[in-house]
């Protein structure tokens, strides 16, 4: 089994394409009912130019309740096995259940997105070792059904940074090389609108880890707030956010919108470099 890894000098952003399979996801639009409309979702991201497909079975919208492993086996399984036939696109699995990561990364999956960060079941981090799989270490305080009542640091920064340092050592405990790691820190998991801003705006903080850096901000509250929009109107103040990361050295976008967001970050990248990429 080859070993995945991540790049560690992007020349080009990656985008995430994000394909959700859970009939709770925040995004109607986003949702795919079946593996024919998760193929076809694939397929046109595909065209539009992503590079990793992240696939989730359960929710992990703020309120949102977990559902049992063989629910999200028999919902996952199916789907990589019909992708893996069709795409050479390194497929990732939002999960932070190890029998479904085992599962999954034996059906061709080669990436887990764990939302804990590796802290929540030891055995995460063995099971990706064992697969030679890339993981992406994310933070998050609390869990999905209970995050977003009354979140509360004393320094975000700080805090956030510490978690996904012992993560770090966690994966490497483990036998997970530097090069298959990646970070996120948890936008909108656990986090008020200032906490969230204040990451924003301060992601070379998290660049200091020598990791790439993966920022999910497509389309979440923390947009709707300062637009006043739900999820379906926040396409521009998503791909404003996503250009703010990218200037700050973020190497992975996690997008609905894979076209509009590749359009957005190239001229941004232009502008950046100097020249006509």
């Amino acid at each position: 089994m080859k070993r995945f890894t991540f790049s560690e000098n992007y020349e080009k952003t990656r985008l995430m394409g994000i394909i959700n399979i859970s009939p709770d996801s925040f995004y109607e639009q986003s949702r795919c009912n079946s593996t024919d409309e998760v193929l076809a979702k694939a397929e046109k991201m595909t065209r539009e130019g992503v590079d990793f497909l992240d696939l989730g079975a359960e929710s992990s919208r703020p309120g949102s309740k977990p559902i049992s492993e063989q629910e999200e086996i028999d919902k996952l399984i199916p789907v990589i096995s019909s992708l893996v036939k069709i795409t050479d696109i390194p497929i990732s699995i939002d999960t932070y259940k190890p029998t479904v990561a085992k599962e999954a990364l034996q059906a061709g999956a080669k990436i887990i997105n764990d939302i804990t960060g590796l802290q929540k079941t030891p055995e995460m981090a063995d099971v990706i070792s064992k697969f030679d799989a890339g993981v992406i270490i994310m933070h998050m305080q609390g869990s999905p059904i209970t995050m977003q009542k009354n979140p509360s640091y004393k320094n975000v920064i700080q805090e956030v940074k510490e978690f996904l340092e012992q993560s770090v050592k966690i994966s490497k405990a483990a036998g997970i090389f530097s090069d298959q790691i990646a970070l996120d820190p948890g936008i909108g998991f656990g986090k008020n609108q200032k906490h969230n801003l204040e990451i924003l705006s301060n992601l070379e903080k998290f660049i200091e880890l020598g990791k790439p850096l993966l920022i999910g901000v497509s389309r979440k509250s923390f947009i709707g707030n300062i637009l006043k929009l739900p999820p379906e109107g926040r396409l521009e103040g998503s791909l404003a956010a996503s250009v703010i990361g990218v200037t700050k050295g973020v190497s992975i976008v996690r997008t609905h919108d894979v076209k509009e967001t590749r359009n957005a970050i190239k001229v941004a990248e232009a502008i950046i470099k100097g020249e006509n990429l």
